[in-house]
């Protein structure tokens, strides 16, 4: 198998070490615009399986060119480029895998689902920790019951050592963590689709020590396809993002009076968004790279045999500082690629184009992440 890996950011990084380190995987292209970037990343990662490229990904025609060199092409790069890539992959007819999270491009990716088929290839948008991985233990987890009454995500990535006022790192993009913050949840409440206003109806949440008391909170994007596939079949179903408590309150303030909006201002001859100038400050203020660590809690509640009772999946993974991956690159990157290497094996044997929940079998999942110490823990009561 030959995969490509279209950035090498911090996501991009660890799909590449994934892979390289993976039984099958004969090659891997990391391509990124900035040539010497993919070049130190692949020298960091030290196998001779990774070769770096610089790649335009506003270059279409090249894009579909080196594509086609592969068995699978995994983007890593801003969500706003997954639906030229996913049209990309089709022209190459080769598979497509991104990490996703924003619901308005993965609509865009959906209508390629016929012209996919044709070209015999699988799109899977929305692979990662959330979406991606949170969906699939809710979608394979409501399989084993005979009815469902509620299921509940909850996931974040919080720093070890949280600094006011924000008690928070950057673990992934400034971008993706505003998009996460904006617009509205889709939700499930008495059997039908809602939509609710991220920041909003703010729960507190336990991990036990060392966290204590954590919040959880309505954000968009992490809910993927799971609403869709239950609207109908579960009374009620949500995700929220889990956060140190106080973090809503001082955020969604500084967006209630503007700081998200994408009205433009002048500085200077410059001209830019609010939301422009607030994502570069949150690049510049919030800290980054310390000792992070992702919190994951699926619970599925029904009725699978004579009375009612509860499945819950739980993680708690830590930066892994042998190789100085950070979790969130772990519980991202690795689930993404165990499904790119499950498309590109044959694993998943459907085409079109569908999300995580849709299409991935949880045991072997599963399996391939316990091989890299990352352990769900599964629980009935």
């Amino acid at each position: 198998m030959k995969f490509l890996v279209i950035g090498s950011g911090m996501m991009g990084s660890a799909l590449a070490f994934d892979l390289a380190r993976s039984n099958g995987v004969e090659y891997v292209t990391l391509a990124d615009e900035d040539f010497k970037k993919a070049e130190s990343v692949s020298a960091k990662i030290a196998s001779n399986k990774v070769h770096p490229v610089g790649l335009d990904v506003n270059s279409y025609n090249e894009v579909v060119a080196l594509m086609k060199e592969h068995s699978c092409t995994i983007g890593a790069v801003s969500y706003r480029f997954n639906y030229v890539l996913s049209r990309a992959a089709i022209d190459a007819k080769i598979h497509f895998c991104d990490l996703g999270g924003n619901d308005d491009v993965v609509e865009q990716q959906l209508k390629l689902d016929a012209q996919a088929k044709q070209a015999n290839v699988l799109i899977v948008p929305n692979c990662g920790l959330a979406p991606g991985l949170a969906n699939i233990l809710a979608a394979r987890g409501a399989e084993q019951f005979k009815s469902v009454d509620t299921i509940r995500m909850r996931v974040g990535g919080l720093p070890q050592h949280p600094q006011p006022p924000f008690n928070y790192q950057l673990v992934f993009s400034a971008e993706g963590l505003l998009n996460e913050y904006s617009g509205t949840s889709t939700v499930i409440r008495d059997g039908k689709l809602t939509q609710v206003e991220t920041l909003t109806e703010v729960e507190e949440i336990e991990f036990g020590v060392p966290f204590g008391t954590l919040e959880a909170f309505h954000t968009s994007g992490g809910a993927s396809l799971t609403p869709k596939m239950f609207e109908g079949k579960v009374r009620n179903l949500d995700y929220k993002t889990v956060r140190y408590r106080g973090h809503c309150e001082k955020f969604k303030a500084l967006l209630d009076v503007g700081f998200g909006s994408d009205e433009p201002i002048s500085i200077g001859a410059s001209l830019l968004t609010d939301r422009e100038i607030f994502i570069e400050l949150l690049k510049r203020k919030l800290p980054s790279g310390g000792p992070d660590v992702v919190l994951l809690r699926v619970e599925v509640i029904g009725t699978r045999g004579a009375g009612r009772e509860t499945l819950t999946y739980n993680l708690i993974d830590f930066l892994d500082d042998v190789d100085n991956i950070s979790s969130m690159m772990r519980t991202t990157s690795f689930p993404t690629s165990l499904i790119a290497q499950f498309v590109a094996s044959g694993t998943i044997a459907a085409r079109g184009v569908f999300t995580p929940e849709q299409c991935v079998p949880l045991r072997q999942l599963l399996e391939g992440l316990r091989d890299r110490n990352v352990q769900i823990k599964e629980r009935w009561s």
